[in-house]
């Protein structure tokens, strides 16, 4: 897509908030596997593969055309390419982190730019691997992180003529009577969007934000004041619906009609501003915008809301990766394409994707505005990145205090699960590790329940025959018993093969997960499916109605929450995404089995 089509979208966008267009759902941003086919072509020129957070993959293409242009392009002694791949901030952390040598999502998209959204994982990787994998890492574009709030509830609170902060948003997550305590009771309890900070920056931002606003510094934060922030901590994250990888899915579950909209589903979300932005102009999702694609803003726009006591700023690198897989000449031409980062000529496109430039001369008012939901004169206060171990500190006590959950597994083992996927293992045996493997995420206080689900089957159930369940693993605290919940699991290799009453099993452990739903919980049901439904009684308009009454009925402190995986291109994933939109969850894309374990992985960075 070209730079002067980006700018008309936008402006387009900017001008009313009111354009009648389809939105086209795109890539989530949480599929961090590269088709390789067509994202890096054969074009003979130098390739230079930008790993990039998703909010800046049309960023950087739009960059990487203008790079051809450049001064610093015309000094290369042959033509390179510029070619973003979305992979998450953290993700990639953690890849480096484990290894220079090999990348592990294929050294066909291996790349030899990294552009995380923070220094904060560059400085991990660093302190991890060594400073001489990401030496050099700079800054070319910034964006504060914010708590976005429809702009209905921010008037409530006093928006914008009043200063909001984290000490209030925590009095209002607190107080049992939520939105009643300002006069909004219908409203029903304060309710909060995060990401996970082990792959989210924004997620990890929120984290040290509530420890500098409980140590009341504005600098200086260490481990000491972590530590003494963490019952104030852990009472924010009790008014989370649950954590992601991204905060995308949640900003498209808010746009999208069927989650009843507004205070059912969230109050306040932590974002970057530029995520706010995406969602303003009709990219809830910040997924890659395509060539003719138009978008349609919501019918409420989110207002950045920055707080009183300050917010940190995610400052987005762009580092030249000291990694075995980068060649001499995609150095030299990485090398050339980060110094035109910093370039006026560069500078001056990044309000047009919602980044604040470097450059103060550059103007962003045009595009950066109320209109928007934006205060360009905000954050009256930036809060400074903590040294490395403070991170750590914050990581390792959210491991603790995160809001605490409820998982009900849900696998098919129907015929078509035996389908060999590869080196001899069928799709079952994928599932099993899966879901075996991400047992580590899973806390003893968590509570957590095992169903398979085929024709042929019979299990009681609260009393009740269930047909077409079985028991693997009753849903109960988790205790001391990972090590026999993974025996159990691994024994769905024997289970029977029939049909898939996928429908009968939804509406089965959606019934037993309301009995059984707990405030203060994340409760949530996770479908693994590879097909259509072939056998069950209840219809799917029935379910999503009875899904949909449920949570317009006032009983979303104990919403029940359907994450789905789908497990192969013949899985019915309108249906699967029309349940969990329903319901305020997520559909995963598993299409590719053989990697259903990174999968089953973004799925328990929910909870």
């Amino acid at each position: 897509m070209s730079n002067g089509a980006f700018r008309f979208r936008v402006m387009a966008a900017a001008v009313a908030l009111g354009v009648v267009a389809t939105t086209l759902a795109g890539c989530s941003g949480e599929n961090d596997t590269p088709d390789t086919d067509t994202i890096v072509a054969d074009d003979g020129c130098t390739p230079v593969i930008v790993a990039t957070s998703s909010e800046k993959v049309n960023l950087m293409e739009d960059l990487g055309e203008l790079f051809k242009k450049s001064p610093e392009y015309s000094s290369l002694s042959e033509c390179a390419t510029v070619y973003p791949v979305n992979v998450a901030s953290g993700k990639a952390a953690k890849y480096l982190s484990d290894s220079t040598t090999e990348w592990a999502l294929g050294n066909d998209t291996a790349p030899s730019v990294w552009s995380p959204a923070s220094t904060v994982w560059t400085e991990r990787v660093a302190s991890i691997a060594g400073e001489k994998v990401v030496a050099g890492a700079e800054s070319f574009a910034k964006t504060p992180v914010v708590f976005g709030m429809p702009e209905s509830m921010a008037k409530a609170l006093g928006y914008p003529a009043k200063d909001i902060g984290i000490a209030q948003i925590h009095e209002l997550i607190e107080n049992p009577d939520g939105w009643g305590s300002v006069g909004k009771s219908l409203w029903g309890s304060f309710k909060i969007a995060k990401t996970n900070p082990n792959s989210s920056t924004t997620g990890l931002s929120t984290l040290l934000m509530q420890a500098y606003a409980a140590s009341g510094k504005t600098q200086d934060l260490t481990t000491a004041d972590v530590g003494a922030a963490e019952e104030f901590s852990r009472v924010f994250e009790s008014g989370a619906i649950h954590y992601g990888d991204t905060t995308g899915k949640v900003l498209q579950n808010l746009a999208d009609k069927t989650t009843g909209g507004g205070s059912s589903y969230v109050s306040a979300i932590t974002l970057e501003e530029t995520s706010l932005y995406n969602y303003n102009i009709g990219n809830p999702d910040s997924h890659t915008v395509q060539p003719g694609e138009t978008l349609t803003p919501p019918d409420e726009k989110l207002v950045a809301i920055y707080p009183s006591e300050g917010s940190m700023w995610s400052d987005n690198p762009a580092v030249v990766l000291n990694a075995d897989w980068v060649t001499p000449e995609q150095k030299t031409a990485a090398t050339a394409f980060v110094e035109f980062l910093h370039t006026k000529d560069a500078q001056q496109v990044l309000p047009e994707y919602g980044f604040r430039p470097l450059d103060a001369s550059v103007d962003v008012s045009t595009t950066l505005n109320g209109i928007v939901g934006i205060d360009p004169a905000q954050p009256k206060t930036t809060l400074p990145q903590p040294a490395p171990e403070v991170v750590s500190a914050a990581i390792d006590q959210w491991t603790q205090i995160r809001k605490p959950s409820a998982i009900l597994q849900l696998i098919d083992v129907s015929g078509s699960m035996d389908e060999v996927i590869d080196g001899g293992k069928t799709r079952l045996d994928g599932a099993i590790a899966g879901s075996t493997t991400t047992l580590g995420e899973v806390r003893s206080t968590d509570e957590i329940g095992v169903w398979a689900f085929t024709t042929g089957l019979t299990s009681e159930i609260d009393g009740t025959q269930a047909e077409g369940i079985a028991v693997v693993r009753p849903f109960s605290v988790l205790g001391g018993d990972k090590e026999a919940m993974r025996s159990d699991i691994q024994d769905l290799a024997n289970a029977q093969r029939g049909g898939t009453p996928l429908y009968d099993a939804i509406a089965t452990a959606y019934d037993y997960m309301k009995q059984h739903a707990e405030t203060g919980r994340i409760n949530a049901i996770v479908v693994l499916s590879d097909g259509e439904d072939t056998d069950s009684r209840i219809q799917l308009d029935s379910l999503i109605q009875k899904i949909n009454a449920d949570q317009k009925e006032g009983g979303n402190d104990k919403s029940v929450r359907i994450f789905a995986i789908a497990y192969s291109s013949s899985a019915d994933v309108e249906s699967l995404e029309n349940l969990a939109r329903a319901s305020g969850g997520q559909v995963f894309d598993a299409t590719d089995p053989t990697k259903i374990t990174e999968t089953f992985q973004s799925v328990m960075n929910n909870f």
